[in-house]
């Protein structure tokens, strides 16, 4: 006896099903192989090019020009300058470089109302036994003296604070004489 032909077409069409289901299997696994191979060698190749690409900046600013090593050698010597005269005028912990530097910062902080700042940095001055009467003085120094001090140039108030840190008894500078007397208008 022969199966019926409608059982016969089933039958092949599952194993026609199954066939085309292993062969898209199939497909697919070696397709998405070749992708990720493909990948691989492009970034096995432009690997060590990617990073220089993407640090490129592509802005239109003007190159900044860097400080000639010579300038860079005077502005420490400027500063070890600075801290020899303090510790030369100064006696005591108060001529010692790290109160001298701490010490100015928290006199330059208060001025600029930087409190919260100025606080921490003060905490270090105390760390280190730093006395802090310099402070107070320094910074009513700088006080008596803040007509002299150009809000729009840094040096202004560097200076300041270094000449009240040095000498906190220091005279306020004398005024800039007055404009000549104007002469008394009338009206006509």
């Amino acid at each position: 006896m022969t199966a019926h032909p409608v059982a016969q077409e089933t039958s092949s069409l599952g194993r026609t099903a199954q066939q085309l289901k292993r062969t898209m299997v199939q497909r697919l696994f070696s397709v998405f192989g070749g992708v990720c191979a493909a990948l691989i060698f492009v970034m096995a190749v432009t690997g060590p090019f990617a990073p220089a690409a993407l640090a490129q900046n592509n802005d239109a600013k003007p190159a900044e020009k860097a400080a000639p090593p010579g300038a860079e050698a005077g502005k420490d010597a400027q500063k070890v300058d600075e801290f020899a005269e303090a510790q030369h005028a100064l006696t005591g912990p108060v001529g010692n470089p790290e109160c001298v530097w701490l010490g100015r910062r928290v006199v330059s902080l208060l001025w600029r109302d930087d409190l919260d700042t100025a606080f921490r940095h003060l905490d270090l001055y105390d760390r280190f036994g730093c006395p802090s009467a310099h402070i107070q003085a320094s910074f009513r120094c700088l006080i008596l003296n803040g007509t002299a001090i150009d809000p729009k140039a840094a040096d202004s108030l560097n200076a300041r604070v270094q000449a009240c840190w040095i000498n906190p008894l220091a005279p306020p500078p004398n005024p800039a004489p007055a404009a000549a007397a104007t002469s008394p208008t009338t009206n006509r």
